[in-house]
């Protein structure tokens, strides 16, 4: 059914938990696909243990490569992209593949809702030792949000075709800051309208644990975060919170497919405030030089 692409930097515990609620929680048949950044802490050995297939660096590739690679091992024609520190809610899968068949189409991004670290506070532990899996699963339902639009997380699926026509993640967005929203506007600019977040289904989220955890200790750049917004408004002229409010309108309950943004005196302001800002980067900034230094 679905190929569920996962990249993991020596994060093997959570990787584990991952892969377990995948198989304990899930109404449909899966492969998952790992993308092993490293691998200095036995995961490829427990991997090739439990059969499942991946991909290799020998360094960090970070989410997008990573993430890119996995993909090219698929066999099925739908890609769901999930974090190692996700806990995956049963019938998850079966409720996104209900919402595919009602869309009829291709030309959709969808996405689950996180709990804890993400959309719902809903604390179980802060990490797989001291998660409390019982009191989850017994208590997850009667935590809700809606469904919202413009959604830009994981776990976010797509057909493999619009994969395909965008060329899968940006790698230039590494480790991957930035890179949610630029593959949202590459789809957009493929005609996707459909943007939407399911709250019924859920995942437990640990919290960025996956690449982003070291990345001060590798790149010692405690800004990253910035540059990868910066590198969103040098590519495309526009800020990534312009993007979301104006054409994703994310964080709204989900009404409908989206539609071209209305262009009222605030659409224009902010236009403007986004081009001024572009300006000053392209005048203080050198783009190549921001590019290698992410």
């Amino acid at each position: 059914m679905f190929s569920i692409l996962i990249p993991s930097l020596n994060n093997l515990d959570y990787l584990k938990l991952c892969i377990k609620s995948i198989k304990k929680n899930s109404s449909l048949k899966h492969e998952i696909i790992v993308h092993v950044n490293k691998g200095e802490d036995g995961t490829i050995e427990f991997l090739k243990n439990e059969n499942i297939k991946f991909s290799f660096t020998k360094y960090n590739a970070g989410i997008c490569e990573g993430v890119n690679l996995a993909a090219k091992l698929t066999t099925t024609n739908y890609f769901l992209y999930a974090h190692d520190d996700f806990y995956f809610c049963p019938d998850w899968d079966e409720i996104l593949f209900n919402e595919v068949k009602k869309i009829g189409h291709n030309n959709f991004y969808l996405s689950g809702t996180m709990m804890h670290n993400g959309q719902i506070a809903f604390n179980c532990g802060e990490s797989p030792n001291n998660f409390n899996e019982k009191k989850f699963l017994n208590e997850y339902k009667n935590h809700n949000l809606y469904d919202f639009q413009g959604t830009t997380w994981a776990p976010m699926l797509v057909h493999k075709e619009i994969w395909e026509k965008v060329g899968g993640f940006s790698e230039e967005f590494f480790p991957g800051t930035g890179s949610d929203p630029d593959f949202n506007m590459k789809l957009w600019n493929q005609g996707v309208r459909i943007f939407k977040g399911i709250n019924n289904c859920k995942v437990y989220h640990f919290g960025s644990i996956v690449l982003r955890r070291k990345i001060n200790e590798i790149y010692n750049k405690p800004n990253y975060g910035s540059k990868g917004a910066k590198l969103f408004l040098l590519k495309w002229g526009i800020t990534i919170k312009f993007f979301k409010k104006y054409y994703l309108q994310s964080n709204t309950k989900y009404k409908k497919s989206l539609v071209k943004p209305d262009y009222n005196i605030s659409f224009i302001l902010n236009y403007l405030i986004c081009k001024l800002y572009f300006l000053y980067l392209k005048l203080f900034y050198n783009k190549q030089i921001l590019r290698k230094s992410l």
